[in-house]
């Protein structure tokens, strides 16, 4: 497993050497490519300047940050070295916090984190222990692609996992969506449906993460591959609205007979 930064965990005077992992698989995506309908070639693209129309490689594009309409200051590499930032090299954890505090709106990736050599080990696994039997995460921030994140860390399993989280701010209020304090749910509703999700509560290791879609998809595909005819499945009907107390009812009886009723 390749490594996208190299550092150190800090917390007050105990320093941590470690390596950051990505910790998503992407290989198993379905992707598609763009092709011209006439001979099925692959759509190719060029980098043109907007000013002289000029085809530009690689080599001759920099960064530059708009200042004003049509102003720019170009940013080197070497200008994003200089910079005095603690973050770039060390993950400086500023507080431990419950871990019923944090809600998983504000999770926005996952990496690994691992230690770097021989001399991290008996200090990382002294930090996920810690972590584990407080209950407690790490919020620290780092330097990644060139940009700063607010970074969580916590126990897992057998060594320890970062989240780049987003900033509250990010999330928009939930109050703004219309017709919220609308709905009102009465006593017996509240009790069957409770009564409903006791009877659907399974393990989440029961729960199947197949992608249905994908998998159809690529049925369609080797369809086409071999020549048939594409199958197409009818949608399911909708079905009338049903009083919701003898939806409830319906849902806890089915549910108590399994997924075969389903």
């Amino acid at each position: 497993m390749k490594s996208l930064w190299s550092g150190h965990i800090r917390f007050s005077l105990v320093t941590i050497p470690v390596r950051i992992y990505g910790a998503l698989e992407y290989g198993n995506d379905l992707k598609f490519r763009q092709l011209h309908r006439t001979d099925n070639s692959p759509i190719g693209y060029q980098k043109k300047c907007k000013s002289c129309d000029e085809i530009v490689s690689s080599k001759d594009i920099v960064k530059g940050y708009e200042y004003e309409p049509d102003q720019y200051v170009v940013i080197e590499p070497e200008d994003l070295e200089k910079m005095e930032l603690k973050s770039t090299k060390i993950i400086e954890i500023e507080a431990f916090i419950n871990e019923s505090e944090i809600h998983p709106s504000l999770f926005e990736k996952p990496y690994y984190l691992g230690p770097d050599g021989d001399v991290a080990m008996t200090a990382y696994a002294l930090l996920a222990e810690t972590l584990s039997a407080s209950n407690k995460m790490a919020i620290g921030r780092v330097v990644m692609r060139e940009k700063e994140k607010i970074v969580l860390i916590d126990h897992y399993k057998k060594g320890l996992i970062l989240y780049e989280l987003r900033s509250p701010e990010e999330l928009r209020n939930v109050e703004d969506i219309p017709d919220l304090e609308k709905a009102k749910v009465d006593k017996a509703q509240l009790d069957l449906a409770a009564n409903l999700v006791t009877s659907m509560t399974k393990s989440f290791s029961d729960v199947s993460f197949k992608d249905e879609f994908k998998d159809a998809v690529m049925k369609m595909i080797q369809a086409k591959i071999d020549g048939k005819e594409v199958v197409t499945i009818g949608e399911e009907e909708e079905k009338p609205f049903v009083d919701i107390m003898d939806a409830l009812k319906a849902s806890i009886e089915q549910a108590k007979q399994g997924p075969a009723a389903s």
